[in-house]
């Protein structure tokens, strides 16, 4: 009875083994699938996408211990970890980035949550007093904010002179109840042109600036995407809240690629080539992420080291704040300062020209 007890264990471990192996197998791919399905025809996808970064380590230490335990499984394991060789880069950069020459240009870009993430019961004017004195310090010639709020009864155009001497701004905010909303782009370099992409049934929008650099032209998208606008402690106390967060997961992952195509659109059309930055609202292995990155790199791919994530509250899970560069620029450095000013950290990117031509 006893051999017959211990065959029977043995048996139903090879079958959970197996049957995690299978699970977490079809994960990792339904991920790597999530790139190329638009969210608009099957927005659970996505989701997939998401898992990714839990998903992964979990899949390696299977594969760790089916080398060990000899299991037939880890040739299954270790083909559908093949493809994470390229996408894991994404998430974490373990090489010393090596630059070619000395920066000519440096760019920030910052969600700052409405500056309402300060202790509680401070005051947000005191909160963005301190974001800008943090934001000149840096001396960025460029600066891209998304999520500025300032009260209705302070003027933009009066605050950003004072807290940011120097810099020439262009913002495009709107105006409701609760005070100014929008995007802002702040600039220490010659402003030749500048526009929005408004989209639709959304406060969100693109905000895009030509700016001279020192022997062309470089236009920037300052992007702010459909945000998920979900509150996790809803999801315990309010009663519904499974079925609104489901709701506002689907507007917000099928609102996101219609507003990539219309930033894709003017970054086409225009007559000088795009950095395309700010709060993507979507991680790496998206179809947000890769549609954008088409023509472009990713700064944190080629400069960065370490986690990339700019979401504070499930660090280190989430990036979904880019800078995607031309390739007549060449990154030096990328860094994602640890300040908690907002719910995303800062991102500081610096770059020189190649004279390469990317149109």
């Amino acid at each position: 009875m006893a051999v017959k007890e211990k065959k029977k264990r043995h048996w139903l471990s090879h079958l959970s083994f197996g049957t995690v192996s299978l699970v977490l197998s079809a994960l990792l791919l339904l991920a790597y699938l999530s790139v190329v399905v638009d969210p608009a025809k099957a927005w659970f996808f996505t989701l997939f996408g998401l898992l990714y970064p839990l998903v992964l380590p979990l899949t390696v230490c299977l594969f760790i211990w089916a080398l060990i335990r000899r299991s037939h499984m880890r040739g299954l394991l270790f083909l559908v970890l093949l493809p994470s060789l390229i996408f894991a880069g994404r998430y974490v950069q373990f090489r010393r980035h090596e630059p070619a020459a000395e920066p000519s240009l440096k760019v920030v870009s910052y969600n700052v949550g409405l500056f309402a993430h300060g202790p509680s019961g401070s005051d947000r004017l005191v909160l963005a007093d301190s974001v800008s004195r943090w934001l000149c310090a840096q001396k960025a010639d460029i600066i891209c904010l998304q999520e500025f709020h300032l009260p209705l009864n302070v003027s933009m155009d009066n605050w950003l002179r004072k807290h940011f001497p120097g810099y020439k701004a262009e913002y495009y905010i709107l105006t409701g109840e609760n005070g100014h909303f929008g995007n802002v782009t702040l600039s220490r370099r010659p402003v030749k042109e500048k526009g929005k992409i408004d989209f639709e049934k959304s406060t969100n929008l693109s905000l895009w600036t030509d700016m001279h650099l020192d022997s062309s032209t470089v236009r920037i998208y300052n992007c702010h995407f459909e945000s998920y606008n979900i509150s996790l402690s809803n999801l315990v106390k309010k009663d519904g809240a499974m079925e609104e967060t489901e709701q506002k997961m689907r507007r917000s992952i099928t609102e996101r690629p219609k507003q990539v195509a219309e930033v894709l659109r003017g970054v086409d059309n225009a007559p000088v080539r795009s950095i395309v930055l700010g709060d993507f609202n979507d991680n790496p292995l998206s179809y947000t992420y890769y549609r954008l990155l088409r023509g472009r790199h990713d700064t944190f791919v080629k400069a960065g080291k370490g986690f990339g994530a700019t979401y504070r509250s499930l660090w280190p899970l989430l990036r979904i704040d880019y800078i995607l560069y031309p390739k007549d620029l060449e990154a030096v450095s990328y860094t994602v300062p640890k300040v908690k000013y907002s719910d995303h950290y800062p991102i500081i990117a610096t770059y020189y020209e190649t004279g390469r031509d990317s149109r």
